[in-house]
């Protein structure tokens, strides 16, 4: 035998064993696949899905953010797609030409997660510092979005994002746009459960791209975040969902005139000469209205401005925040959740070791339970902030 047919024997065996490599990794995908899923997203999305909810993130690579959302409890699909262009029916081939992004369309069920963990979630599963693009995936395609369907979406989403930023969990400023709902374009079927059905493959972009490196980079700040108490979590849920907000009339003769003044016209009282200025004891401070939960004497500190001063809420969700353009500058304005009480306004030049916040309020909204009057007065879940 000649050496040229040795050599030309010896490649067509290497390019044999080649294929039949390729091939037992594709029958492994396939195996693995059939037997850890079924050919549905999430908790079972077969059916009638009209009685749940759905929310649109972009966080990069699609096939990423929809195997991330998929482990969350309470999701009941999640679908790659495309949105945010100004073409229509775009492709893979096409849709960064015509504006679009990659995106994940969520569905989920409402009485087991909410909105804002879905929020909470694109936020620390993608990289919403980063505008340009996600990991080594760069363009306005693979950039971070919230997109949200109303205005209660709307101002929840700036909410988490405000919450997560002034906790410093990143080097960086948060950049995540926060857009209108658009049309959403589902993505080609072969990017649909693509972690599932290619699990090799999959694996072997995860790592590569940096996603899982920059994921666990800020796993224990993200974890101490992920265990802190929600408001839908306390006993004054109930409480809290069934409030009806009272008519003019009867707020009027339930609350001083300051009271009224403050949490329904947007005024503000005397400082130094109020009655929270100064109280340190422990305890926590509630809507003088609804009664739900709104800060802790844990976190207040003297300012120094006359006012009663917090570096934060109670719980990340307890407030909600509007821009506010009086007095020839832009500020925040802290409204109550339930009850939509004007409380305040925050701003940036609280303690730099504590966040960086201060919720400056007016006592005139709030009302103040001892720590001792916590189980008298069904807020006795709060006793362990004390503890």
């Amino acid at each position: 035998m000649t050496s040229h047919m040795f050599s030309r024997k010896l490649t067509i065996f290497f390019i044999l064993l080649v294929f039949l490599l390729v091939l037992i990794v594709l029958i492994m995908e396939k195996a693995f696949y059939n037997k850890h899923y079924s050919s549905v997203s999430g908790e079972g999305a077969s059916g009638d899905l009209s009685q749940y909810k759905t929310a649109l993130f972009a966080g990069g690579c699609f096939w990423c953010v929809e195997a991330d959302f998929e482990k969350l409890s309470g999701i009941v699909k999640a679908e790659s797609g495309y949105a945010g262009g100004t073409t229509e029916y775009p492709t893979y081939e096409n849709y960064a030409a015509g504006g679009h992004q990659e995106v994940v369309l969520v569905t989920y069920d409402s009485e087991k997660t909410s909105y804002r963990s879905l929020v909470e979630h694109i936020l620390f599963y993608a990289d919403p510092t980063d505008a340009g693009g996600s990991f080594f995936d760069r363009g306005a395609q693979y950039a971070p979005a919230i997109y949200y369907e109303t205005e209660e979406e709307r101002k929840m989403a700036e909410a988490v994002v405000h919450d997560i930023d002034a906790k410093k969990i990143y080097e960086k400023p948060i950049s995540i746009a926060i857009l209108p709902r658009v049309a959403f374009w589902v993505a080609e079927e072969y990017h649909q459960d693509y972690a599932k059905k290619n699990p090799i493959r999959y694996r072997y972009y995860r790592n590569g791209s940096g996603r899982d490196a920059f994921v666990e980079r800020y796993a224990d700040k993200r974890s101490r975040i992920e265990e802190e108490p929600r408001s839908e979590d306390m006993p004054g849920k109930e409480r809290a969902r069934n409030f009806q907000k009272p008519s003019e009339e009867d707020l009027k003769r339930q609350l001083t005139t300051l009271q009224y003044k403050v949490t329904q016209e947007e005024g503000t009282e005397p400082p130094f000469r109020n009655e929270y200025d100064k109280l340190f004891e422990e305890g926590i401070y509630v809507d003088v209205v609804s009664g739900e939960p709104l800060f802790s004497s844990r976190d207040k500190y003297d300012s120094g401005t006359g006012w009663p001063s917090f570096v934060k809420p109670i719980t990340s969700d307890a407030v909600t925040l509007h821009k506010d353009y009086g007095f020839f500058s832009t500020r925040t304005e802290v409204r109550s959740r339930v009850a939509d009480s004007h409380l305040g306004h925050v701003f940036d030049d609280g303690p730099k070791d504590r966040g960086g916040n201060r919720y400056c309020m007016n006592s005139a909204s709030l009302r103040f339970v001892p720590r001792d009057m916590l189980e008298k007065e069904g807020y006795g879940m709060y006793r362990g902030l004390f503890e």
